[in-house]
């Protein structure tokens, strides 16, 4: 072996056995062996079969070691070819996802892989399959998930305004409050539950058509209810229909639900049973108006999305006591949470200084 193709001298097969216990790759280790057979005399063949190779591949693994020493006996991985799209073609394929589809000049309303397959090829000049598309999203941190409605009078910068402004907001509806009173802020709103029930994803074997049972009849329910995500408490009121006497017995449940000596802000919709002058407000309460077409400003809309994911779709409800029962069941399990209440309530906008 030695006489046909020299090994470089500067390491002894006892070094190179040394090296190759000290190893983390299996693979140097077995052609370090190799050669340190081969270094001590042993016929090419024998060395090789030592390392698990022939003698042809212990040939090209010398010449890798003569040039390179210890780590030349590593394997090279390939880096896979070069991405076709650069990074600002990317961050711009990312706005576009973003942004949305033209339904005049693309001619959908929600983008689709194929189209965006379009789009790539159009405006890079990348042709990719769909299934490349639909990586390339998932490495953007898309995902395909369902939309919430959104109000086509909604104005965004209405929103920011009332975020930007709310402390302001809070010290003018406040000005009759002592300055030490602890302020709590808690939001409020209503959600009908009936036999008209809505169903919810489920884990389910891929290509398979899961079934869950859809009533068709429709008496139904109001659930009334508000949270304190800064202490993680609640007060609801199941009703059976969203009026002003409903809402007064809600007013008059959260005040019993705010902390002792303090004082709660209460968020809440411009809806009609709201904003009447008929209703008396307690006095530890003090009711501030969120804008108009902005369910966004209120995290108690997540709170009804997660009372109907985890307990109340997918069901079927024989009677109005049957849907009364349910909907007081899901917020006595939601209120045994707190942190979850904290987690879903929580709006850096609202709770400056709080924790």
């Amino acid at each position: 072996m030695a006489g046909m193709l020299k090994i470089r001298s500067d390491f002894s097969a006892s070094e190179l056995r040394r090296l190759a216990a000290g190893s983390k790759d299996a693979n140097q280790s077995r052609r370090l062996l190799s050669l340190a057979a081969a270094l001590d005399g042993m016929s090419r063949e024998d060395a090789a079969r030592i390392g698990g190779m022939d003698r042809q591949t212990l040939r090209d693994w010398v010449h890798r070691f003569n040039a390179q020493g210890p780590d030349g006996l590593k394997d090279i991985h390939s880096k896979g070819h070069p991405p076709r799209l650069s990074p600002e073609q990317l961050s711009a394929l990312a706005e576009i996802v973003e942004t949305g589809p033209d339904r005049e000049k693309d001619g959908v309303v929600r983008w689709r892989r194929i189209d965006l397959k379009r789009v790539v090829e159009e405006r890079f000049g990348v042709v990719y399959h769909e299934r490349t598309i639909g990586k390339i999203l998932k490495m953007l941190g898309f995902s395909h998930i369902s939309a919430r409605p959104r109000h086509p009078g909604q104005k965004a910068e209405t929103i920011a305004a009332f975020q930007k402004n709310f402390s302001e907001t809070l010290k003018a509806h406040l000005a009759h409050v002592p300055a030490r009173k602890p302020i709590e802020i808690w939001f409020q709103d209503e959600a009908r539950i009936g036999q008209k029930n809505g169903q919810v994803r489920q884990w389910a074997k891929r290509g398979s058509r899961p079934r869950q049972p859809a009533d068709q009849r429709y008496e139904n329910a109001y659930l009334f209810g508000a949270i304190c995500p800064a202490r993680g408490v609640g007060a609801a009121l199941a009703m059976p229909y969203a009026d002003t006497e409903a809402m007064q017995a809600h007013l008059d449940e959260i005040s019993t639900r705010v902390a002792r000596g303090a004082h709660a802000v209460l968020l809440l919709d411009r809806a009609g049973w709201h904003t009447t002058d008929k209703l008396d407000v307690p006095k530890n309460v003090t009711m501030i108006f969120l804008p108009s077409r902005a369910p966004e400003l209120n995290p108690v809309e997540n709170v009804w999305q997660y009372l109907r994911a985890n307990w109340l779709s997918n069901r079927v409800f024989e009677t109005y006591d049957d849907i009364i029962e349910a909907a007081c069941d899901a917020w006595n399990k939601l209120t045994d949470l707190p942190d979850v209440i904290t987690s879903i309530g929580m709006r850096d906008w609202a709770h400056v200084g709080q924790t």
